[in-house]
């Protein structure tokens, strides 16, 4: 660790990690985006100031005591030293989840009608409405996938969580980051996948409105738009229980 001032060391991303308690790529999404404020080094290394990673601390301790009173466990808590990308409000998003009581519950017909209809305006096999936990990624509503829930760190939704906007990988196979993932070399065998987050009523992402598809391709912008005013209709929905 180097120092510019005696009180104020700086911080590589993983010593920042460590101290926030989070993953270092869990850190490093967080530089990149902003949250808190970095610079490079000359050979490409991010950089912080001790008291910017303390001052995210702060903020994040003062939003927690505004969650309310519900007692929160399990999957509702979060995950120590994730192994996939975490929003900075993450206890919140969870405790925001939790109070949706969206999880574990019957199909219903209005967010079967957002996920087929994701489908048919994209023209892709597959479409979910998913809420992600701690500890797993469950499908509210599924249009061609079998299965019910996967694993959180096998998500692709856990970085569509991060975006303002559409994440999408227009081919799984060529993408470091999902290429050994087992949704990608197994069943359904993602190659293609977009999607945008889906809202409580307070702006934090539970989860997401996403299609797949087991072909590589990209969307028109007339279907990405369409895939955000669906998004934007399950969020709505969402946040009349969250």
């Amino acid at each position: 660790m180097t120092t510019a001032h005696h009180d104020d060391p700086i911080l590589t991303t993983r010593e920042a990690a460590h101290l926030l308690g989070v993953a270092v790529s869990t850190a490093q999404a967080w530089m990149e985006s902003d949250a808190l404020p970095t610079w490079k080094t000359p050979g490409g290394h991010r950089r912080v100031r001790r008291s910017a990673v303390m001052r995210l601390l702060q903020q994040h301790a003062a939003a927690l005591s505004t969650t309310g009173t519900i007692a929160l466990a399990g999957e509702f808590l979060p995950t120590a030293d994730p192994a996939y990308p975490v929003p900075i409000d993450e206890a919140r998003r969870l405790a925001a989840l939790a109070a949706s009581k969206l999880m574990d519950t019957p199909q219903e017909e209005v967010f079967d009608r957002v996920t087929w209809l994701a489908s048919h305006v994209t023209e892709c096999p597959m479409a979910l409405l998913t809420l992600l936990s701690g500890q797993r990624q469950w499908f509210k509503s599924r249009i061609g996938v079998e299965a019910r829930e996967t694993p959180r760190e096998l998500a692709f939704c856990s970085h569509a969580i991060m975006q303002d906007g559409p994440f999408v990988v227009e081919d799984a196979h060529a993408d470091p980051r999902f290429a050994g993932n087992p949704l990608v070399t197994g069943a359904p065998h993602i190659r293609f996948y977009a999607g945008y987050p889906v809202l409580a009523a307070n702006g934090l992402a539970l989860g997401s409105l996403c299609v797949l598809d087991s072909e590589p391709r990209r969307l028109r912008e007339r279907e990405l738009r369409a895939l955000r005013e669906l998004a934007a209709i399950a969020s709505d929905e969402v946040g009349r229980r969250a």
